[in-house]
This record gives structure tokens, sequence and C-alpha cells, in this order.
């Protein structure tokens, strides 16, 4: 069943000792406003938080797809070959593969055959329009999020409807860094370097505590475009509350969804500014509170009376 609806809403969720996410940039430190000093964590991290939810409750049924459709298969997983994915999409609607599939699956063969002068062809725009259809039909992430997908065999670029802000906490944020031993080495020759102390040194990177704030939108339109329908926004929902609960690390500490909010529209394109509705959801530390170290110490003011005319406010958390 297809939206008509659009949908905006904020995420809450916080972190107590431990690092959200991490910058590689600057030695896996929690990500930060270098100049407010406020935390961030990436639109890709919460991302990727969902992908992994939505392969764990979809496991099974990709593993035994009903009619030949795998709907809720993850199309960026760890170590996946996008061009093999893309590749899957012109086998099963039997197209005729780009040539650059051919010469990535096995490059020597392709050089033999190639000849000289000949362009390398990427798909007709038909082949390609059909192949970006299966590919929504099939990824979860790819209809949600939408994805680039002409890298090499070409199955074209998707628009998602669903889109995430940075997230950024209430509070200015203070990076810890802990210093950690291992007890145990790797290899005998460490083994002799150390002469019997075998406390490798290293470093860990947490924050004490964070409260932060995401925002996202929905749009119907490019729902449409792309297959995204009710049953996918739930688990979607789904995903925004439990995503921390099966990503647990010692390197993230305890990460926990605190408040779902989401404004529904009554008609597709909306019938309020999505920053004023944001405005609604305040928080603040409560009155006498200098270090805030739980949720406890925030109040979430929420401000759901007079809402504008086709806005209905829906509470998942908090």
């Amino acid at each position: 069943m297809s939206l008509n609806n659009r949908y905006d809403f904020v995420l809450v969720f916080d972190v107590k000792d431990g690092n959200p996410n991490g910058d590689p940039d600057a030695g896996n430190l929690p990500r930060l406003d270098a100049e407010s000093g406020h935390g961030l964590v990436t639109d890709v991290s919460l991302k990727r938080k969902v992908r992994n939810f939505v392969g764990l409750v979809k496991e099974q049924e990709s593993r035994e797809p009903a009619a030949g459709e795998k709907r809720f298969e993850i199309y960026v997983r760890e170590k996946a070959i996008l061009n093999n994915q893309n590749q899957r999409a012109y086998s099963a609607l039997k197209l005729d593969a780009p040539e650059e599939a051919a010469e990535s699956a096995n490059p020597e063969e392709a050089e033999t055959k190639k000849k000289p002068g000949k362009e390398k062809r990427k798909g007709s725009a038909e082949d390609v329009d059909k192949a970006r259809r299966w590919m929504c039909q099939n990824f979860f992430d790819v209809r949600s999020f939408g994805a680039v997908m002409s890298t090499g065999v070409n199955c074209g670029q998707v628009r998602g409807p669903v889109q995430l802000t940075f997230a950024r906490s209430v509070d200015p944020v203070v990076a810890l860094e802990h210093s950690i031993t291992r007890m145990a080495v790797a290899t005998e020759a460490e083994a002799e370097k150390q002469q019997g102390d075998n406390r490798t040194m290293g470093r860990k990177h947490t924050i004490p505590y964070g409260v932060y704030v995401a925002h996202g939108f929905i749009s119907s339109f490019l729902a449409k475009h792309t297959g995204f329908g009710e049953e996918d926004l739930e688990l979607l929902w789904q995903s925004l509350e439990g995503m921390f609960e099966h990503d647990r690390s010692a390197a993230r500490g305890e990460m926990s969804t605190r408040g779902l909010y989401v404004f529904k529209h009554d008609s597709e394109l909306g019938n309020a500014h999505a920053h004023a509705l944001f405005e609604r959801i305040q928080i603040a530390r409560k009155e006498g509170v200098d270090v805030p170290r739980s949720f406890g110490d925030y109040v979430v003011m929420v401000d759901d009376a007079s809402l504008p005319n086709g806005v209905q406010l829906i509470r998942r958390v908090g």
C-alpha cells in the first residue's frame, strides 16, 4: 500500500560512557562541532543501524523468499561488492548485462574479447529503468534511502523518500580518552619483545553522557517512485525504536532511543513547515543540574496544543 501522507519526525537518543560515532579523521574521537563543542552523529551512522536492524529482523525471509522476491534485502552491507549486487538485477530480468560487468567479473577474458575501437556499453535506458525498479522492489534500503547504482553495472540512481539529518547533542559534550591494556599478545615475536610484560597499550574514546536529537523527513511523492509503502514505514519506525538494542558494543557504551515523535500530515504536500513542527519538541536540562549524567537530568517539553490543521502528532516513544 503506497503512502498518501507526508511525515516529519524527531528522533531522540542518548549515550552513556561510549562513543556514538567515531571520526576516522580524528583518531576515532567522538564527532564534535569544533566551534560549539556539541556532539554529532552522522546520518550515515543512523542509517547503518536501521539497515542492521532490518537485516536482523528479515533475515529468515531473505533465506526463504516468496515468489522470487526478497523485498527486505539490504543493498549496502559490510564488504558487499555493489556491482555484483547491481548485476543481480540484470540476471534476474534476463537483460543483457553491461560490458563493464563482464570486465569486472573476468578482466583477462574481457580484454581478450574486446575489439579495437569498440565503446563500452552501459545498458539501454529501458534496461536501466527496469533494473532500477527491480532494485527498489528487492532492497529495503534502496527504496527507503535511495542509492547511486551507476558504478559499472548501471542500475541508475534512486532518490530515497526517507531522509535524516545529522544528530546533534542538546548540550556540549566532553570527549574523554582512556588508556587500556591487553594482557595477551598476538605473536611470539611480540612476546619476546615485551620480555614477559604482555600489557599492550591502547586508547579508548568515550563521552560521559549526551542526549542527541536528529530530524527526519518522508516524502510520499518519492515513496511512489521507489515503492516505499505502509509496511516499509512501519518497519522503519520499529527500526528507529529498537536499533540500539541490537547494536551493542563495548565501544558504544549504553545507547537508547528515548523519543520518537512523528508528525503526520493529512496531505502529501504537507500542512505545515517541518521546522515549525520540530520546534514543538524541546529538551533542556532540569534546573539545578550542572553536569547531566542520565536522561532523568533532562526534561522533554512537547507542545501538542493547537497543532496546525491537518497535522497529527504520534508519540511512538516518549
